[in-house]
C-alpha cells in the first residue's frame, strides 16, 4: 500500500508583486497617475455644467477653484500629470511602428525628444491663443 501524503497546493504570494521590479513600479506610477487625469476631467466636466447653468453658477465655480484646498489639489494633480506624461513619453517609441529615415531607423531618444518638442510647441500656441482671445 502506498501512503498518501496531504500536499498544500502552491499558492504564488501576490502581495507587494510590483514592488519586486522596477519595472512594475513606473508601470504602476503611471496607472495611478491616469487617476489625477480622470479627477481634472470631472473638475472640467463640472465646470462645463456650471457653465450651462448661468453667470452665478459659473462665478462660484471659479471661486472654488481659487480656494486654497483646489489650489493644492491642483499642484498635486500638476506633478501627477507630470509623472504620466513623462511615462508616456518613455514608451511611445516601444509603442510606434518604426520611423525610417534615410534607411536608418530613428533613434528611441529622437522619438522621444520629438513627442516633447512638439507637446511644447502646441502648448505654447495654445496659451498664445488663449491670451489673444482674452484680450
Amino acid at each position: 500500500m502506498s501512503t498518501t501524503s496531504k500536499r498544500r497546493p502552491y499558492v504564488r504570494p501576490m502581495a507587494g508583486w510590483w514592488k519586486r521590479d522596477p519595472f512594475f513600479v513606473r508601470y504602476m506610477a503611471r496607472e495611478v497617475t491616469s487617476v489625477a487625469v480622470l479627477i481634472y476631467a470631472i473638475i472640467l466636466t463640472v465646470g462645463v455644467v456650471r457653465l450651462s447653468q448661468g453667470e452665478a453658477a459659473w462665478n462660484g465655480w471659479l471661486a472654488a477653484l481659487q480656494s486654497l484646498p483646489s489650489i493644492l489639489l491642483h499642484l498635486v494633480l500638476l506633478v501627477s500629470f507630470l509623472i504620466h506624461v513623462q511615462s508616456w513619453f518613455e514608451i511611445m517609441p516601444k509603442t510606434m511602428a518604426p520611423i525610417v529615415v534615410g534607411g536608418e531607423k530613428l533613434a528611441a531618444s529622437t522619438i522621444r525628444r520629438g513627442g516633447y518638442i512638439v507637446t511644447t510647441v502646441v502648448t505654447v500656441v495654445v496659451f498664445l491663443l488663449a491670451r489673444w482671445w482674452q484680450s
